[in-house]
């Protein structure tokens, strides 16, 4: 930030150098050719009607004249007379040196031609150095036989600046800047620096928050204060980054917690089981009990080894693969047939509302095989006995609106928002289906997840019924 200041401190002050001392040259120039004129026009008055003027160029009202303007213009005047010889000089010093010397004929003859005269230049060594000079021919109305008049130059008349008064003002103009840009300057490291701290000390605390990241330490946050701009929406956005990670690593921690105690609860009862056969604890005529439970816990075992294979091939997969179309009411009734067994076995009625038509629908559809039966399955569980099931599949709106309804207890309100957790099981499920792990729901979940696809649930009027969406085709 700074450098880029000094470089536009730089060229601006190289620009403005330059165009300031451009400028005051050509305001000199014209001021000199300005009183040169008016110098030129007053000598061919006193030249041509010296009575007006209380003499010729001898007289001390002439003399006065000339002084005034050299002192007005802070310019040296030099009369020409005739044409390029200098007879009046208001230099000073070097009045004594230079009258009686004759200007260059190339001043002479551009001021004839052109009408005047205006440079840079020593006059062919009349002065030391060069000085600025500009000239103007002195003219008078010349009548000539047959009664006409013509323009005479009888003369020139020059005004003359030394180049330090030419450089004394741009100098001036020079310090005034320098002076203004010196101040800015330092108004601006002062803003620039206190910006710099103020906009780089949340980004050091976001980065001392992400080595603590690094450790284990999610409980961090950045102090974004009342900060409105860009470094306040990225400190907001990182304490929200932060708060995910929180909640990811309390998840995951959960996660662990959850997987320990559901696979050591069946080891613990197989090892139990397993010894007291072993050491004789357990009689001979309980030994087929006892191998029945550990074929239970063993097979119960398989299942949740078996769903957490699944839940880790489905959350590798950031989406849907196998895209292709199939009928959603074939996959829900095949699922529906392959149940069967158990429908009877609880004395239930099933109750269809599928079109007439198939309805195509974009996905997997293994993936949407397993969640139809996964809560189908659910369905069945917590139905009561000889209770109603109701499937429904309706297309509208691009969608196709698949639903499982089931007649059974009332899940509370507070249960509706963890029922797709990880290996949450409400105290009702629990008790009802011991052979659950808490994955199925999850799973479900997951896979419409990856298809972009929503599932709702509600349950209320002792009914329970879960629908999801998927893109019709």
């Amino acid at each position: 930030m700074a450098g880029m200041i000094l470089i536009s401190f730089a060229l601006l002050g190289a620009a403005f150098i330059t165009l300031s001392y451009q400028y005051i040259v050509r305001e000199k120039q014209a001021t000199l050719e300005r009183n040169a004129q008016s110098v030129a026009d007053y000598t061919s008055q006193a030249l041509t009607r010296p009575e007006i003027l209380g003499g010729g160029l001898s007289s001390d009202r002439y003399a006065l004249y000339v002084k005034s303007v050299a002192d007005v213009a802070d310019a040296y005047v030099l009369i020409c007379y005739p044409t390029d010889t200098i007879i009046i000089s208001s230099v000073g010093e070097l009045t004594y040196s230079i009258l009686g010397r004759q200007l260059p004929a190339d001043v002479v003859n551009q001021v004839s031609a052109t009408g005047g005269y205006v440079a840079m230049t020593t006059l062919g060594g009349i002065f030391p150095e060069k000085r600025m000079v500009a000239a103007k021919p002195i003219l008078v109305q010349a009548v000539l036989a047959d009664g006409s008049t013509l323009q005479q130059q009888l003369g020139t008349a020059l005004v003359v600046a030394e180049g330090s008064s030419i450089t004394g003002l741009w100098q001036d103009f020079a310090n005034l800047f320098f002076f203004t840009s010196a101040v800015v300057l330092c108004i601006a490291f002062v803003t620039t620096s206190l910006t710099s701290l103020q906009q780089t000390r949340p980004l050091k605390e976001m980065a001392a928050a992400a080595r603590k990241f690094g450790h284990g330490e999610f409980d961090i946050r950045v102090d974004a204060g009342t900060r409105q701009d860009e470094v306040g929406e990225l400190a907001l956005a990182f304490n929200a980054m932060a708060d995910s990670l929180a909640k990811s690593e309390a998840k995951r921690s959960e996660f662990v917690a959850n997987v320990s105690h559901e696979l050591k609860t069946p080891m613990t009862t197989i090892a139990g089981f397993a010894d007291g056969i072993l050491d004789g604890t357990i009689p001979k005529e309980k030994e087929t009990d006892a191998l029945q439970t550990i074929s239970s816990e063993t097979r119960r075992l398989s299942r949740l080894v078996r769903r957490m294979l699944d839940l880790s091939r489905l959350q590798s997969a950031e989406n849907v693969t196998a895209q292709e179309q199939f009928d959603v009411s074939e996959i829900l009734v095949r699922v529906l047939v392959s149940l069967e067994t158990k429908i009877n076995a609880r004395s239930l009625d099933v109750e269809t509302h599928l079109p007439d038509a198939p309805v195509m629908v974009w996905g997997d559809p293994d993936a949407i095989t397993q969640v139809c039966y996964n809560l189908l399955d659910n369905a069945i569980k917590f139905s009561k006995e000889q209770g109603l099931i109701t499937l429904t599949v309706a297309p509208k709106t691009g969608k196709a609106h698949v639903s499982i309804r089931n007649e059974g207890d009332v899940i509370p309100p507070a249960e509706l928002s963890m029922l797709f957790d990880r290996f949450h099981k409400s105290d009702k499920s629990r008790s009802e289906d011991r052979e659950g792990v808490g994955l199925g729901l999850y799973i479900v979940k997951t896979i419409l997840n990856n298809h972009k696809e929503n599932i709702t649930v509600t349950s209320e009027n002792g009914a329970t019924e879960f629908t999801f969406t998927l893109t019709l085709a």
